[in-house]
């Protein structure tokens, strides 16, 4: 009986190994035709620093400061392994092996009788080229390998929420989740996290990077805003309308393109502590579901969902990218029971247009909106109203939680495994 319905899984895999190839050899076929460069970041500025690195033994990261934790020099130097020219090809291989991983390991989960890695799928194939060609699918990909570790072994789910944050910094508001929201577990979560950002932080000093280790926490103090965040849209919208002073400039010194006009500079500047004040609201909203006697396993996937909507729409900074992080929590949400499942269901499908928008808007007609054509600055628009409608929805579902708890005792003991969680039915 085992080998039987060991055998008839053979036709799902295949299948899925097939719709695997066929969306990357998609996505890395984008990538060499667009005219705007999906990875242009690649050849050009990481390939630059390697080759630096290689030929006069100046480091970023170790001899002087960066943008991206030290962690991130890894996988562009793995990049370049076949030649610092071959760098592009280099890193779009490295990029399919690590998503292939991913699915590996997200594999043995459901939702609704269908395993989430389809939807992962679908979901790349939607965000486009952008999805494989920046350091920010790295950190994704190892995050979401820390989902598959949440219920059952949460520190390695720490330490590999941990090595992405020290790769793009978002992750560590993943490991922020599972500190306030694992019970039981909070020293291993920490235990882990610290002892991994320990070796990290003991090969970097060895190296002679100490002076730098923590160089990117400042360097997007200084920034105003760029054209695709959300707090831009109505100054893109002033620059296509004419409006004296706001116009599309580039950046060269941070090499991006911000807007400027009345009222721009205060927008970046309220950022910052508006992103804060999100961030501590869904805190405290989370705990107080918690304390009604919501399960946690419900509430860590949507104060993930709050804390990346809250990095990504209240940002000042709105690379498309960005939209890729929005995958860990809705992946979390799916298989973290079936309640969890059906209540992140909207959100999974609202994702999916949200990243086709992302990619109409970059690579597919980011000359346009440089250009500040009307059309694109709707699409633009909507996929931001998408992200904050994202961030909103994070709120009230939080709330919701919590008022629905009724009072239940928060000593009964949350589900490691939901109880459907076997082959062949809805699993977390």
């Amino acid at each position: 009986m085992q080998r039987t319905v060991g055998r008839s899984r053979w036709p799902e895999v295949i299948g899925f190994v097939v719709a695997f190839a066929v969306v990357h050899a998609v996505l890395w076929y984008l990538t060499s035709i667009s005219a705007n460069l999906p990875l242009g970041d690649v050849t050009i500025t990481y390939r630059r620093w390697i080759e630096t690195g290689h030929t006069s033994g100046f480091w970023v990261g170790i001899d002087e400061d960066w943008v991206y934790p030290i962690l991130a020099i890894v996988p562009m130097a793995a990049a370049a392994l076949g030649g610092v020219g071959s760098i592009g090809t280099g890193w779009l291989v490295l990029m399919v092996v690590l998503d292939a991983v991913a699915c590996a390991f997200l594999w043995r989960f459901r939702a609704f009788g269908v395993r989430v890695v389809w939807w992962w799928l679908a979901f790349l194939l939607a965000l486009g080229p952008i999805g494989l060609g920046r350091i920010d699918t790295v950190a994704t990909v190892l995050a979401l390998v820390g989902v598959a570790f949440v219920a059952t072994r949460p520190a390695i789910a720490s330490a590999l929420f941990t090595a992405g944050a020290w790769t793009k910094v978002w992750p560590a508001a993943l490991v922020g989740v599972l500190l306030l929201l694992r019970r039981g577990h909070r020293r291993g979560v920490l235990g882990s996290a610290l002892v991994l950002t320990a070796l990290i932080v003991l090969v970097d000093v060895l190296y002679g990077g100490a002076a730098h280790l923590l160089s990117f926490v400042g360097q997007q103090t200084g920034r105003a805003l760029q054209i695709e965040a959300p707090l831009a849209t109505p100054f893109m919208w002033a620059a296509a309308f004419g409006v004296p002073g706001a116009a599309v400039y580039y950046d060269r010194e941070i090499l991006t393109f911000e807007v400027s006009g009345a009222g721009t500079h205060a927008a970046a500047a309220v950022s910052t502590p508006l992103m804060a004040v999100v961030v501590v609201v869904g805190v405290l909203l989370a705990m107080w579901a918690v304390r009604r006697g919501a399960h946690r396993t419900e509430a860590a996937p949507l104060l993930a969902l709050l804390f990346v909507a809250a990095l990504v729409a209240a940002n000042k900074v709105g690379s498309p990218q960005y939209i890729g992080w929005f995958a860990v929590p809705i992946v979390w949400g799916l298989v973290a029971g079936r309640p969890s499942a059906r209540r992140f269901l909207p959100v999974a499908v609202a994702a999916l247009p949200m990243a086709l928008l992302t990619q109409v808007v970059y690579p597919g007609f980011y000359d346009q909106v440089l250009t500040v054509q009307p059309w694109v600055l709707v699409v633009l628009t909507l996929r931001n109203a998408l992200e904050v409608g994202v961030l909103v929805w994070s709120v009230v579902a939080l709330v919701r939680l919590g008022v629905a708890a009724r009072g239940r005792s928060d000593a009964a003991p949350d589900p490691v495994v939901p109880p459907l969680a076997e082959p062949g039915r809805m699993d977390a």
